[in-house]
């Protein structure tokens, strides 16, 4: 007879529906604060849903995983089971990285063909008789409707806040692989002191950006409104800029584990996922450096 050892079902739970519950309401909140703010109405009720949602996916998110943690902890997850974390994480880092794989193609098509064919270039180049006058430059800073969708007055460079970001990122890569080492090592002092130089450089991340976000609104004239660039620039930065919290929130509570004794040199699962995504969080600003501040 199989026992635990070999195959563990975990018993019923609710947090899938909660989880469903949040995500919705959440979703709808993001895209009702977009939809209102591009129509200059009120986004008042908006941010309130958004808001609810957010409180209920933390509410899940608290209760899923400390089940997890407490099934972990009681010896009833199996090899199987671990086999069964890698793949799903595997995978959730997979459709993260196709997520951004849309929005860089979307950069894409439109710097390599929409932009161009606007100016008069390409098969498709009659476009440009929409547009008297349109010059096809990459930063789009001259839009084809001015009125509709204000141009900035500028970009940001790329040698100022977004390189500086681009160093905090590649050294947390760099301080998170030592902690790890040292979590293999059994070493938990060394594991607290490099897992919060970790979290520093990730908060000093996330303060740089909110100050690169509120020079760009407030003295660039560069918003989600500003047309093509505008739009491409914020989701893909903010999008980036969310799982950067997101994963920054995973290695405090990871933190907290290491304080409270979890994890041993051979099972430490939980502390290896939260490196995996920050590795690629890192990986994709790295692509963003490249392809939306420097090209």
């Amino acid at each position: 007879m199989a026992d635990h050892q070999t195959y563990y079902v975990p018993e019923q739970s609710k947090w899938p529906i909660i989880a469903t519950v949040g995500l919705g309401v959440t979703l709808y909140g993001v895209a009702s604060i977009m939809v209102k703010s591009g129509q200059g109405e009120s986004t008042t009720g908006a941010w309130v849903m958004f808001f609810i949602g957010a409180l209920i996916m933390a509410y899940m998110l608290f209760g899923w995983f400390g089940n997890v943690i407490r099934e972990s902890r009681e010896g009833l997850y199996s090899p199987q089971m671990d086999r069964s974390f890698r793949w799903g994480m595997s995978w959730f880092i997979f459709s993260e990285v196709m997520f951004f794989a849309a929005f860089f193609g979307a950069l894409f098509y439109v710097r390599m063909f929409a932009v161009p064919w606007l100016g008069g270039e390409g098969d498709r180049g009659s476009s440009a008789m929409l547009w008297d006058g349109f010059q096809a430059t990459w930063p789009l800073i001259n839009n084809p409707n001015p009125e509709a969708y204000p141009a900035p007055e500028s970009v940001i460079g790329p040698w100022g806040l977004p390189l500086v970001n681009t160093i905090l990122l590649v050294t947390s890569s760099f301080t998170i692989t030592v902690a790890h080492h040292a979590l293999k090592a059994g070493n938990r002092q060394k594991i607290k002191i490099w897992m919060i130089a970790t979290i520093v450089l990730a908060l000093g991340f996330l303060i740089l950006q909110a100050e690169e976000y509120m020079h760009a609104y407030q003295e660039l004239n560069l918003t989600l409104q500003s047309g093509i660039y505008g739009s491409t620039f914020f989701m893909l930065t903010g999008f980036h800029g969310a799982h950067v919290t997101l994963g920054t929130l995973m290695l405090v509570i990871m933190l907290i584990r290491v304080i409270k004794g979890h994890f041993t040199a051979d099972h430490h699962f939980g502390f290896e996922a939260a490196a995996w995504y920050w590795h690629f969080v890192d990986v994709v600003w790295l692509g963003l450096f490249i392809f939306v501040y420097i090209l």
